[in-house]
């Protein structure tokens, strides 16, 4: 779980200068999230609903491998077959796999995730998916992917930010009520376990979380920027220079505060 999105999608196709200079602030993102909040992303992996322990998993939008080096840490027997489009997050998820001895257990597939048609993944046990199913431009067709994919009682575990797209209550929609359980079920899945973990942990002796924070902050700017006040405006980028005394990097008050839900879907 291992990712924070400004809805930049890290699965699509893109080219240039400036988008390498992007991938690089998104990558380093990425591994301080996962530096950030490996215990919880560790709770997660704990709480999977698995009848036995897994010996193929599979990551889709596995950035750059937080997920799949939590599972690898879970499931010591197991190996990881990690997804993405972007060749760069997958060459630094081949690095850092070197650098802990386990690069014999990973195995990557550059592929974009929206395609119609997926490489051959195996036959999963387990298929994770950590804040990339809901940059699917065709997540039903995405969902159809997984179902055929996994091994029969195969688990289906996907991780979201709580707050990003909000699924129907049970009395929706009013002229047909139930209708989101009928979807689930025509998928051929059977939704085993729901668990959202709230974050909220003091930052002021950890320097990874000042630096969390200000790449996450920059990547926000670059999107709002229009819409703040002046004021708020050169607040914010002092707390952005690095250089200055108001440098959020100088705060010995930060805080991480977030939500994430889980949900775990078998293949019936």
């Amino acid at each position: 779980m291992n990712h924070v999105h400004t809805h930049t999608p890290h699965h699509g196709a893109s080219h240039g200068h400036h988008h390498e200079h992007a991938m690089d602030g998104q990558a380093e993102i990425l591994d301080l999230d996962a530096e950030v909040l490996a215990e919880y992303t560790a709770s997660i992996t704990a709480w999977l609903p698995l009848q036995t322990a897994p010996h193929h998993i599979v990551d889709l939008g596995c950035g750059t491998g937080a997920g799949t080096f939590a599972l690898l840490d879970r499931f010591p027997d197991a190996h990881v077959t990690a997804v993405d489009a972007s060749a760069e997050h997958l060459q630094r998820l081949r690095t850092k796999a070197c650098t802990r001895s386990v690069e014999e257990r990973v195995r990557t597939v550059q592929t974009d995730l929206d395609d119609e048609a997926w490489p051959d993944l195996g036959s999963p046990d387990l298929v994770w998916a950590s804040a990339s199913m809901h940059h699917m431009a065709h997540p039903d067709r995405a969902l159809r992917n997984v179902h055929d994919a996994l091994a029969p009682g195969g688990l289906f575990a996907v991780v979201e930010l709580a707050g990003h797209p909000r699924f129907l209550p049970e009395n929706a929609p009013e002229d047909r009520p139930g209708l989101e359980e009928r979807v689930h079920a025509a998928a051929g899945f059977t939704v085993e376990g729901e668990r959202t973990i709230a974050v909220d942990f003091e930052g002021s002796r950890s320097e990874a979380i000042g630096r969390y924070a200000t790449g996450v902050l920059q990547r926000i700017r670059s999107v709002i920027a229009g819409r703040l006040s002046p004021e708020d405006l050169t607040a914010l980028d002092q707390l952005l220079d690095t250089s200055s005394p108001h440098s959020i990097l100088r705060r010995d008050d930060l805080t991480v505060r977030t939500e994430r839900t889980v949900w775990a879907a078998r293949r019936t």
